[in-house]
Formats: C-alpha cells, sequence, structure tokens
C-alpha cells in the first residue's frame, strides 16, 4: 500500500488510478493524517467474441466487380 499526499493526488490523480493494480490500495494523506484510501477495482472481464456469430452478416453481390454502365465512355 503505498501513500501519497492530498496535493499530489489532486495534481497527479488520472495518473495514480491509471498506475493501480486491481485490489491495489493508495492512502491519501493531509497534514501527515490519512483522510481518504483510494482502491482500484476490478476489471470486467473481456468478452471473447464466438466464432461463427457473424454468420450471414456479410452480403455477396453477383455482379459486384463487372464494369458499371456509366464509366462505358471512358473505358473504350
Amino acid at each position: 500500500m503505498s501513500t501519497i499526499t492530498i496535493q499530489e493526488a489532486r495534481v497527479n490523480l488520472v495518473e495514480v488510478i491509471h498506475r493501480l493494480s486491481p485490489g491495489e490500495e493508495v492512502v491519501i494523506t493531509e497534514n501527515d493524517q490519512p483522510v481518504a484510501k483510494l482502491v482500484a477495482t476490478q476489471r470486467p472481464p473481456r468478452k471473447i467474441p464466438k466464432l461463427g456469430t457473424q454468420r450471414g452478416s456479410v452480403l455477396s453481390m453477383e455482379h459486384f466487380d463487372d464494369p458499371l454502365d456509366d464509366f462505358k465512355e471512358y473505358t473504350g
């Protein structure tokens, strides 16, 4: 458990929070007396996508690569 002053916490709060590991604690002091405790929460587990869940969502057109009629005069 580490300790920082209230002035350090005010200036560097974002950095202190991002450095904490889940469950780690930081005591914030004022005039050498503890006034608060910052505790990192557990991060929610990352959801791993399951294979095959997007099946059928990609549209493939039969004539996708055919030349466009609007550009016939430019292609010769």
